[in-house]
């Protein structure tokens, strides 16, 4: 990058490291064995956005997926295979792209708008079919978040609000066995 980096995502296998920049660039460095550092080339990089990335987000049930959003001169959510490095799909969604979070569970990628519109927009994937949207913020939706059981999703605006939104309920199995995996992975990794 040759301005700063506001975007910063492990895929989920930790083998890549995705960065978004405001220099409209997204890069994607090998992070296996740690060999990720200061001055070690990018295995891709993507120069098709025509504004800051600062949205990046891997799909967690295809590892080789990357999904970007485009500042206020793009406005484009871009699907890439950084397998091959090409582009799967490009979408206009007129507006600044300020977070992205996908939902396994839904097959569905959660995207956070800034100018100028200040909402929240469920898209199906692979379609990319406007699926939702949600209003509430009355200034950009700077962040994205889900929750551990994937259930609810938190927005923080840039109007100093955070908002809930339970946007993907699951069956009281799954609830049961992610509540056991959660539980299970917290005690594991505190010792």
């Amino acid at each position: 990058h040759t301005q700063e980096v506001c975007g910063l995502v492990w895929s989920p296998d930790g083998k890549y490291l995705a960065s978004g920049g405001n220099d409209n660039l997204v890069c994607v460095w090998s992070g296996q064995g740690g060999q990720c550092f200061a001055g070690q080339q990018p295995n891709l990089v993507i120069r098709e956005h025509q504004s800051a990335v600062r949205a990046v987000a891997w799909c967690p049930w295809q590892p080789a997926v990357l999904a970007t959003g485009g500042g206020a001169s793009c406005r484009a959510i871009k699907i890439w295979n950084c397998n091959s490095g090409k582009q799967v799909t490009s979408l206009d969604t007129k507006s600044q792209v300020c977070s992205l979070v996908w939902n396994e569970n839904y097959h569905e990628l959660v995207s956070s708008h800034g100018h100028p519109h200040f909402e929240i927009n469920l898209w199906k994937y692979p379609a990319m079919k406007k699926v939702g949207e949600l209003k509430g913020h009355t200034g950009r939706v700077l962040q994205l978040c889900q929750s551990p059981d994937t259930s609810t999703l938190l927005s923080a605006g840039a109007d100093e609000t955070l908002r809930l939104w339970n946007l993907f309920p699951i069956e009281e199995k799954k609830k049961e066995a992610k509540k056991k995996e959660s539980w299970n992975a917290l005690t594991m990794g505190m010792r």
